[in-house]
């Protein structure tokens, strides 16, 4: 028998058809301002470049002003960084994931997933 653990909120933010933000774009924009690129935080996640930048944009185009920034090759080759509201938005997202988590009305939710105990399957 396989112990079934409690099941966990998957936070999303959409804008008419697109996802705004999320969990998987949430980590991007935690590795970006970590390795300040897009393509080593794309490497980071297993993700292509292209779709790395894809979510990128998509994010940018949703937000009232973009979340990263970036710069264009030079010397030392172009960069990323997360934008004042990048690093709002990624903040009280993540705030925002915690008092779910710890929110009494989730975990009551939660327990209804859960069984009793292992006789009760």
């Amino acid at each position: 028998m396989t112990h079934n653990p409690l099941p966990a909120p998957r936070l999303r933010l959409k804008a008419g058809d697109d996802i705004a933000f999320g969990p998987g774009k949430a980590q991007l924009l935690e590795l970006i301002d970590q390795h300040h690129s897009i393509s080593a935080a794309a490497r980071a996640m297993g993700l292509s470049y292209r779709r790395a930048w894809l979510l990128v944009e998509t994010m940018n185009r949703c937000a009232r002003s973009p979340l990263v920034v970036t710069a264009t090759g030079g010397r030392k080759g172009g960069g990323a960084e997360l934008s004042p509201l990048g690093l709002e938005v990624l903040t009280q997202f993540r705030q925002l994931e915690q008092e779910i988590l710890n929110s009494p009305r989730f975990r009551s939710l939660a327990e209804l997933f859960h069984p009793a105990s292992p006789g009760n399957q």
